[in-house]
């Protein structure tokens, strides 16, 4: 579906769900390269900008999850790919996307838009924009996980936290790969205070997912360390354990060998001081341990 949203100073034509029809009628009405109508189809394509004979050729990703679960970068965002020049703007996506609405009821309402640039820098304002809240739940997740680790007894959820920091990864990787982007609409040709808050706004997004790729691997490290002391602790008791039984269970293997001439057997105090020799080594052995501080 190809529509007009705005024919002031310029144009702007938004196509929904291209068929390869529409792709050819618009590579042809506009000079678009064959090159770039195949980047356009291809729905796993990864940002990037490429500027041709006074065209800039845009393809950016912006948060759009199919559902919880998924860490992939096409099951977490959806494509846009953009074309401008001078006097036109050409947007073109698969689904439906709210952002591009509202900048379209925006630009109607004001009747005010500085060129093809300024529409541009709004539209990828808007997609660093969508990258901003799941980062807020994110960090609540990031922070569950961590109280988790050091609060409670109880073992996290590893499965909840490797998807948490692959989509932490994925994103991150977005936003790196845009950084191209947006040095074109904020370079020195184009820069003004909407392009600098842009700017910020890009920014304060990689650096909010920086630091959760940093704290999710901490905790990752952290937990499996806590994993090894808890696990050594365990060892360490049964070492202790066995340490207090040796002794007793040599005594108690030499009585059990039955030979045949053993005088102590007819002793008629011989087994309750064997049972006191027995309680004594114990006690020595818990006062060795007490002593080393291992009890």
């Amino acid at each position: 579906m190809i529509r007009n949203f705005f024919t002031g100073e310029f144009k702007w034509i938004d196509i929904l769900d291209p068929t390869a029809d529409d792709m050819h009628n618009i590579a042809l009405e506009y000079h678009i390269h064959e090159a770039f109508v195949a980047d356009v189809l291809q729905p796993e394509h990864l940002p990037k900008y490429e500027p041709v004979e006074g065209t800039s050729f845009f393809i950016l990703r912006y948060f759009d999850p199919d559902d919880k679960l998924t860490d992939t970068i096409q099951g977490l965002t959806n494509k846009i790919a953009i074309f401008q020049t001078d006097n036109v703007v050409i947007t073109i996506h698969r689904k439906e996307i709210q952002f591009l609405n509202e900048v379209h009821h925006r630009l109607t309402s004001t009747n005010k838009c500085d060129g093809t640039c300024h529409l541009l820098n709004k539209i990828i304002k808007q997609v660093f924009l969508s990258f901003e809240q799941p980062a807020f739940l994110l960090a609540q997740e990031i922070d569950h996980f961590e109280a988790k680790v050091f609060l409670k007894k109880n073992t996290p959820a590893l499965e909840d936290m490797y998807h948490a920091k692959r989509k932490i990864e994925v994103i991150k990787r977005i936003l790196i790969l845009s950084k191209d982007i947006l040095e074109k609409i904020d370079g020195a040709e184009h820069r003004d205070p909407e392009t600098r808050d842009t700017r910020d706004l890009y920014v304060r997004v990689l650096t909010l997912y920086d630091a959760m790729a940093d704290n999710t691997n901490h905790i990752l490290t952290l937990y499996f360390s806590i994993s090894s002391q808890r696990t050594n602790e365990v060892i360490r008791i049964l070492t202790l354990f066995s340490v207090f039984f040796m002794p007793l269970t040599f005594i108690v293997g030499i009585y059990g060998m039955n030979f045949r001439h053993m005088p102590e057997l007819e002793w008629k105090l011989g087994y309750p001081l064997m049972i006191i020799v027995m309680a004594m080594v114990s006690l020595i052995i818990y006062k060795w341990f007490k002593r080393k501080e291992w009890l």
